[in-house]
């Protein structure tokens, strides 16, 4: 059963994984919000209800694979392949940067019918990046799954169905167009931070 956005919106809230600030997205633009899906991912069972949501809604698509882009598609994809009674395979960054590629032995069989997932969708940069190495290796992009839509519906990928479990419009911004540079408060990039200690 697929779960409705306002729960999606309440498992990141109580997981603290909605953060205010000023941040620097892997697109390059900076946003005064940032969603920390590894605050929702560190807890198995959220993650399975919401995989549970994303495979639920695939089931009439056919999936034979489920591929997703490292590092938190990783993840979605492994348990939504699960779910689905398929494998999972993960694209991961070429030496350039430039794009995604398959690795460590994963093949696809021509036409083998692969369902795209991720976490956070911004711009569908990753996204995109996954679905053309599926394409490179012979595999047929018959959907794509994201926890997050935060491209406020701007992010469509030929026509494919989406299935967004939740869409959120969250402000970006060039960093030359960025209100907070202007008002000089420091940016931080998600992820390169430690977390604090914990004390008792």
């Amino acid at each position: 059963m697929r779960i409705g956005s306002t729960v999606v919106e309440d498992i990141f809230s109580r997981a603290g994984a909605y953060l205010e600030g000023h941040f620097l997205l892997s697109s390059g633009k900076h946003s005064p919000f940032y969603l920390e899906k590894f605050q929702v991912l560190q807890w198995p069972q959220e993650t399975e209800r919401l995989c549970q949501s994303i495979a639920e809604s695939a089931r009439g698509l056919g999936v034979q694979t489920v591929a997703g882009p490292t590092t938190g598609g990783i993840i979605l994809a492994h348990e939504v392949a699960r779910q689905l009674g398929v494998r999972a395979v993960y694209a991961e960054r070429t030496a350039d940067g430039r794009g995604r590629e398959f690795r460590r032995g994963f093949r696809l069989n021509p036409g083998e019918r692969v369902l795209v997932v991720d976490d956070i969708m911004s711009t569908g940069g990753s996204v995109q990046e996954t679905i053309d190495a599926v394409r490179e290796n012979g595999g047929e992009v018959v959907g794509v799954g994201v926890l997050v839509d935060r491209s406020a519906g701007q992010a469509s990928f030929d026509g494919l169905p989406l299935i967004a479990l939740w869409d959120v419009s969250i402000p970006s911004y060039a960093p030359d167009e960025c209100p907070q540079c202007a008002q000089g408060t420091p940016l931080v990039k998600p992820g390169t931070t430690p977390a604090p200690l914990l004390r008792a």
